[in-house]
């Protein structure tokens, strides 16, 4: 069992995904299974294998997320500090090339999401970010090349 670290929002986020996977999707599935078998041959009903294959994706995803779940670690928030960047502040941060100002919450792998603003701690952003102060200016080694960036802001 890997141990992961997270908010207590990320934490509840799971606990919610997974009540929505036993509770609603997989009696869907039961049911999906059950109503395609009564169709006939099972050697020939693709209805059947389809609800089959995605009951097997299903509790896949069951498995994982309780994994997750039960290694679970919960980061005491109270205890961040601003003054620097590093796991769970907010960053603002502007690219010293075209002036493109950008804010992101740095994260647990558990908890990323691009469209949220959260990125991980294990992007070459957040690795370049991490025990950094606002004003200073710093060198990212990305896929693109290197980027300079400044740090405008670290918040909670």
């Amino acid at each position: 069992m890997a141990i992961s670290y997270m908010t207590k929002a990320g934490y509840d986020k799971k606990m919610q995904e997974l009540a929505n996977l036993e509770n609603i999707e997989r009696p869907a599935v039961v049911q999906a299974i059950v109503e395609a078998r009564e169709k006939g041959d099972l050697s020939e009903n693709a209805e059947y294998d389809a609800a089959r294959e995605r009951q097997s994706m299903l509790e896949a995803k069951i498995a994982e997320l309780k994994n997750i779940i039960a290694g679970a670690r919960i980061i005491d928030e109270s205890n961040i500090n601003t003054d620097v960047v590093q796991l769970l502040t907010k960053v603002t941060i502007k690219n010293v090339a075209n002036g493109a100002k950008m804010t992101y919450t740095i994260v647990t792998e558990t908890e990323s999401n691009l469209r949220e603003g959260k990125i991980s701690i294990t992007t070459p952003i957040a690795k370049g970010l991490v025990d950094h102060k606002v004003g200073d200016v710093v060198e990212i080694q990305a896929p693109a090349g290197t980027m300079k960036f400044e740090i405008l802001d670290i918040s909670i």
